[in-house]
């Protein structure tokens, strides 16, 4: 029942590709996005989707990416939960107070 079997060419290429790692793409720099806002005015492929829809009013009104920052801030639940409640519970109340008068 032991008997040695030669291993095909195939199997043993397999094995080999699967044992092998790809090497990491050279990325030279990473684009700011200053260098992407210039691109996507610069070349017509991202002014038009499919050829057919216009992409310009829509390129021109975009929020420029200092408007966009915002600082990472922590959540604590507990204040989140306690100012959401609050707000609710002041909304009700004034709805309720339209409702009276």
């Amino acid at each position: 029942a032991d008997i040695p079997v030669i291993p095909d060419l195939e199997e043993v290429q397999e094995e080999d590709l699967a044992m092998q790692v790809a090497a990491p793409p050279q990325v030279n720099r990473v684009l700011t996005y200053h260098d992407l806002d210039k691109d996507l005015m610069k070349f017509a492929a991202f002014q038009t989707l499919d050829g057919v829809v216009d992409l310009k009013l829509l390129t021109k009104v975009l929020a420029p990416e200092h408007e966009l920052r915002e600082d990472d801030v922590s959540w604590d639940w507990d204040h989140l939960f306690t100012e959401v409640s609050s707000e609710l519970v002041t909304e009700w109340d004034l709805g309720q107070s339209e409702r009276e008068d």
